[in-house]
């Protein structure tokens, strides 16, 4: 429901569409738990492949030089989502659907992202690879920014922060239903089915139950006008751009330390079984994840404040890193796992609330989101460009570590610089 009132005033202001209203009624917990679902299917396609099926299938394809094919389909992959989630993101915003602005695109972008990994199923090459991975990002970040945009579009403000919790969570549980699925299917091939079959599913309650309301009216199109939208001024919006660096810093941190995560296991720790250890800190990490993300969540709505949450977990999560940098056995990954997880469930819930209050227009909400989701997206362009050569040349996994604590604190810090929110 919305702060909408049922009709226009005869000689007083038009209404404005219900998709484009302030939510004021709390959603219900079927609806929550629909967005989240939803959001566990995507970044277990997401997640699966990249924390276990695409380091293995490109040390199977390039044995020699697994680093470098594992970071050019990654990185590949990451740039073609900075691209895709703002553009989806701003075409959802115009779609009339009578289904609503967000329904049509969490369908396509399932079954595309579908499409993605079944052509990662198939004979491993390089050029499959990243064909395969591109799809999978094209068509996947339609489908978040979609269901990303329903939690402003619906979700009143005294409630994000409860929901942006559960919401959080689903990166989380993501990542474990995706490594789960990726080790207990047997296979590289299987791997990817499992998780397509997961994402198709994932989305079904949602698309069932969205409450998605339609745009009764479609703004006029200027394509020069559309693009330059993309270009949210830091110097009109300040908060949104602070917000913007200080979740790129971050999640540059956080892609700096999981990115080679099954490599660290393999090479640095000497785990015998770099599939099965990937999965036990991704279970140790995700249960700390859920016992901080709630009600971390909750409790900043109650005070009414963001900022001290967000940079207090940046902190947490830089002291986790550098656990891992001083302390390469298998005892300080689980360590690590613990720390970082109790502060990325704390970032990632009261962060994602702290952006939904910075967004300058209810009419692009989704573009907007799109816009701070490359913040998600570029650091796996970058992380893979940096990470390479530091681990092969430039001081190993302790430098690499030691780097994504001191980019992760510096995050941290500039979150200070938000003004609009407390």
């Amino acid at each position: 429901m919305t702060s909408l009132p049922p009709g226009p005033i005869p000689g007083g202001p038009p209404v404005i569409s219900l998709a484009l209203a302030e939510p004021i009624t709390a959603v219900r917990r079927r609806w929550t738990a629909a967005v989240v679902l939803a959001n566990v299917g995507v970044f277990a396609a997401f997640l699966g492949p990249i924390q276990v099926l695409l380091a293995k299938q490109s040390e199977s394809v390039a044995p020699g030089n697994k680093e470098f094919a594992f970071g050019l389909v990654t990185g590949v992959g990451a740039a073609v989502s900075v691209v895709a989630n703002p553009l989806a993101g701003a075409f959802s915003d115009r779609t009339t659907s009578r289904w609503g602005r967000r329904v049509p695109w969490v369908l396509a972008g399932a079954v595309g992202g579908v499409v993605g990994l079944l052509v990662l199923a198939g004979p491993g090459a390089i050029g499959l690879m990243l064909l395969g991975w591109c799809l999978v990002q094209l068509f996947c970040n339609a489908l978040l920014a979609a269901v990303t945009a329903a939690v402003p579009d619906q979700v009143p403000k005294v409630q994000r922060g409860a929901v942006g919790g559960w919401v959080a969570l689903a990166q989380t549980l993501g990542a474990l239903v995706g490594v789960g699925l990726a080790t207990a299917a047997g296979g590289i091939s299987a791997g990817y089915l499992a998780c397509a079959a997961f994402l198709l599913i994932s989305v079904l309650p949602y698309l069932l139950g969205s409450g998605d309301q339609q745009l009764t009216e479609r703004p006029a199109l200027a394509w020069r006008e559309f693009f330059t939208g993309f270009w949210v001024s830091p110097s009109r919006y300040p908060d949104f751009g602070w917000a913007w660096l200080t979740r790129f810093l971050l999640n540059l941190g956080n892609a700096l330390g999981t990115l080679y995560l099954f490599y660290f296991l393999q090479d640095a720790v000497s785990y015998d079984d770099p599939d099965t250890g990937v999965l036990i800190l991704t279970a140790i990490y995700s249960a700390c994840v859920l016992l901080t993300a709630v009600a971390s969540g909750t409790w900043s709505d109650r005070l009414g404040r963001r900022k001290v949450f967000v940079t207090w977990a940046g902190v947490v999560m830089a002291v986790g890193a550098v656990v891992l940098a001083v302390w390469p056995v298998w005892a300080a990954a689980i360590v690590g796992a613990v720390i970082l997880g109790i502060g990325f469930g704390v970032y990632l819930s009261v962060d994602f609330a702290l952006l939904t209050e910075v967004l300058p227009s209810a009419r692009d909400r989704a573009k907007d989101l799109g816009v701070i989701n490359i913040a998600n997206s570029l650091p796996q362009v970058i992380a893979p460009a940096i990470a390479a050569p530091v681990v092969r040349a430039l001081g190993g996994y302790p430098m690499l570590y030691t780097l994504a604590a001191a980019v992760t604190l510096l995050g941290a810090v500039l979150v200070r610089k938000v003004k609009l929110v407390a």
